[in-house]
């Protein structure tokens, strides 16, 4: 063990730990089990090597123009900030997460995740430097790893670098989701099926018609969810404890940035209100707005498959792939676990929803207490979305099949199928087939043959596909 000390006291540390007693001591006053991810974790590691690459080009600077004996400001080793460049790049790689032991739920704005990242960057970097960890009078954690940095311009802003990652990956799982959805559009575009409304049988319509109704509903997500890398770009790296930029050089404000473009290749820019950027959260309760609606959409579409392929419909048309045994004392029983992993992750982004919008509101004054749950919830939502896309194109979609024949006969047998001849016959003779249909249980063409409402021939050509599927009718249309 090694002895560790703050302004509180003293701590044992694991000798050969990379988490020091800032880290302990979060651990013990949050005790839960929720997972902080790696996916933040790696992203502060590419946000402070951002930092120390700045450092290290403000340090040349300032010795180009005087003599750093002359200044105040008393600059670190060139080793000390090459390994703390180091140890940065492989957190940035999710080296040492193991180290990581603050929990996601927590209190104090995040400055127990800050100070777990500087203990593990401190100790790496003395390590490198052939030290042991806890020797911080050579590195340490507060006066070299947290160089020109506060909690609250590093948190956000490797939170919002993890977001756009994240964002990315949905956006283009989005795509190819919304592309499958495509081919089943166009496989069944001439495949008629009855349509429904309140559940109950409707008008003609296709299965064609059906999946272009996902087809858009995606696409709109697809041009959303591109939209909020506009929202989620601009951070406040540099803006030190509100954004005033408080003991923080003007140079590295202005130079951070550009080291962050260039290490996460992402558009971030900086806010032209530093202060705006730490106090207000609105723009994730924007774009969480935006992953809630993907979530309602994906919702609507598995829950249409879910009941069209149900065991209920008796002889279904429609069938989903069987993916795993549904009972374990019911045999033969399959389940519709896609669906309803899907529907299960819709509702829980509608309550990461609430708790970002109603903690977002939580902020007071110059800055937001809660910024560490919100972040967690976010990128908890996006991890989930692109899993559901993920599963919903490659488990589902795929291998969906519709049986053309049957769903041509069932909507043949139904008096749905009498509203196609409103134009021609009238909605009241139409009304007489679809009576004479149910009574006798037979398809309309039967009944058609009982009553002569219309001619024979007539009838067959207006229930072509290509006639029940365009859009409205002309007066050529019901010319004599």
């Amino acid at each position: 063990m090694r002895i560790e000390k703050d302004f509180l006291g003293e701590k044992e540390i694991p000798a050969n730990s990379l988490f020091g007693i800032h880290s302990l001591r979060a651990k013990e006053n949050f005790p839960n089990e929720s997972i902080f991810y790696l996916e933040w974790f790696k992203a502060l590691g590419i946000t402070k090597k951002a930092c120390y690459l700045t450092y290290k080009n403000f340090k040349n600077a300032v010795s180009q123009k005087y003599n750093l004996k002359d200044i105040f400001i008393d600059f670190f080793d060139d080793n000390i900030i090459e390994n703390l460049i180091l140890a940065a790049e492989e957190i940035s790689e999710g080296k040492h997460f193991e180290n990581f032991i603050v929990p996601a739920i927590q209190g104090g704005a995040g400055t127990s995740i800050n100070m777990n990242i500087n203990e593990i960057i401190a100790n790496i970097a003395l390590l490198k430097s052939e030290k042991n960890p806890g020797e911080y009078s050579f590195i340490d954690p507060i006066e070299h790893a947290n160089i020109f940095q506060s909690t609250n311009d590093v948190i956000p802003t490797s939170l919002k670098i993890s977001i756009l990652q994240l964002l990315e990956i949905l956006e283009e799982e989005i795509n190819k989701l919304r592309s499958s959805v495509e081919q089943k559009e166009n496989e069944y575009r001439n495949t008629l099926r009855i349509a429904y409304t309140q559940l109950q049988e409707a008008v003609p319509s296709s299965y064609g018609k059906l999946f272009s109704t996902y087809n858009e509903a995606l696409s709109r997500d697809w041009w959303r969810v591109s939209k909020c890398f506009e929202r989620i770009k601009t951070v406040n790296l540099g803006g030190s404890a509100i954004g005033t930029s408080i003991a923080v050089p003007t140079y590295f404000t202005v130079e951070v940035i550009k080291q962050l473009q260039l290490l996460t290749k992402l558009p971030v820019t900086s806010s032209e209100n530093l202060c705006d950027a730490t106090n207000n959260l609105d723009s994730y309760v924007e774009i969480h707005a935006i992953l809630k609606s993907h979530a309602v959409n994906l919702e609507k579409i598995v829950s249409d498959l879910r009941l069209l392929s149900s065991s209920i419909l008796g002889n279904r048309e429609l069938s989903i792939p069987d993916k795993q045994t549904g009972s374990s004392i019911m045999p033969g029983k399959i389940n519709p676990v896609i669906p309803e992993y899907v529907i299960s992750i819709s509702h829980k982004i509608y309550s990461n929803d609430m708790l970002i919008s109603s903690l977002s509101a939580q902020g007071v004054l110059d800055l937001n207490a809660y910024l560490p749950i919100i972040g967690n919830s976010i990128i908890e939502s996006l991890k989930l979305l692109i899993s559901a896309n993920i599963t919903l194109r490659e488990n589902l979609i795929k291998e969906i099949y519709i049986d053309s024949k049957i769903s041509e006969k069932k909507l043949f047998k139904s008096p749905a199928i009498t509203t196609a001849l409103n134009p021609y016959i009238g909605y009241k003779k139409a009304s007489i087939l679809a009576n004479e249909m149910k009574e006798k249980k037979c398809d309309i063409f039967e009944a058609n043959k009982n009553l002569r409402i219309i001619d024979e021939e007539k009838l067959i050509q207006i229930l072509k596909p290509e006639n029940l599927l365009k859009q409205g009718f002309s007066v050529k249309d019901i010319e004599k």
